[in-house]
């Protein structure tokens, strides 16, 4: 079975920023995180209207920090710029599927239609730091087109020290059943991804020669889940979880942005509960952190403190 070390959590593009990160880490302070990822064009730029081009991560134990773009110098500077602000690896997407990053920016799942590109881009960013890189892909671009063997040879080549494999492939979207393939025979640890969601589904993984597991959407209302796979047990006071993560959204976000940027992650908490449509649509009509705080206290049950 795999040890805390070997279970990931997934990068999740709008959710797991730095506040998700702090309410995983209540759980699991030693298991390695992955940042939602970060375009290298905004990180070399410093837009100011994406605050985790700013994060540190020298407090958040073992974290890598994953960049996606097209331009093999513009990649490699920021991947400097990770590593400086304390990234333990870097890990480079080629597996995102959504229009705007495959087909637009040829970055992300694009990679796997060419893997010249992505070679230069590995190379470029094993080059420009002295911590380890990794990587994040697909089975390829669709049902004709499986090549991951290629493309996880050609990072081994290049000096990157793992990959993550999710085991769909880009025209599926994150539609149908993942399938993972048998990875004994490749010559770097691979990390299976999709649809990893009990220690079952990590048990087979290692079956199939994988080194480790990375855990996606089964974070979403359960950021407990990399410890449950682990061997832990949910925590029954769920309420104070949601109020310590609504917290750490309106520290890092501010009051304005945080609360509607919330509504999902209170939605993903409550599913299945009962009542959790009405406190869902209460939610979504709430402005003011006392009247989101008020909610949460009330369908929890949770103590409020003032």
């Amino acid at each position: 079975m795999f040890s805390n070390n070997q279970i990931f959590a997934a990068p999740l593009a709008g959710i797991t920023d730095r506040p998700f990160r702090r309410v995983i880490r209540m759980f699991s302070p030693t298991s390695p995180l992955v940042t939602e990822m970060i375009s290298c064009h905004s990180l070399v730029e410093s837009h100011k209207n994406c605050p985790r081009n700013f994060d540190r991560y020298d407090d958040e134990g073992p974290i890598g920090a994953q960049i996606f773009g097209a331009i093999p110098d513009l990649m490699a500077d920021a991947a400097r710029i990770l590593a400086d602000a304390g990234a333990n690896w870097i890990d480079i997407n080629m597996g995102c599927p959504v229009p705007k990053v495959a087909t637009r920016a040829n970055a992300g799942a694009y990679l796997m239609r060419d893997h010249k590109l992505a070679g230069k881009i590995m190379d470029s960013v094993v080059r420009a730091v002295d911590v380890p890189v990794s990587i994040k892909t697909r089975l390829g671009w669709d049902d004709e087109h499986m090549d991951w063997r290629e493309l996880i040879n050609i990072a081994a080549d290049c000096g990157v020290h793992f990959a993550a494999l999710h085991g769909r492939t880009r025209s599926q979207g994150y539609l149908g059943k993942s399938t993972l393939p048998d990875v004994h025979d490749v010559p770097i640890p691979i990390i299976a991804n999709g649809d990893i969601k009990s220690a079952i589904d990590a048990e087979n993984a290692e079956k199939l020669g994988f080194s480790g597991v990375m855990i996606g959407r089964a974070l979403l209302g359960r950021p407990w889940a990399l410890f449950e796979i682990g061997g832990g047990v949910a925590p029954k006071n769920i309420g104070d979880v949601v109020l310590k993560h609504m917290e750490y959204m309106i520290e890092y976000y501010g009051e304005r942005v945080a609360i509607p940027m919330f509504r999902k992650h209170a939605a993903w908490y409550s599913a299945g509960m009962p009542n959790s449509s009405d406190f869902r649509i209460r939610v979504n009509e709430v402005t003011t952190v006392a009247d989101l705080r008020n909610e949460i206290c009330a369908f929890w049950g949770c103590e409020l403190k003032i």
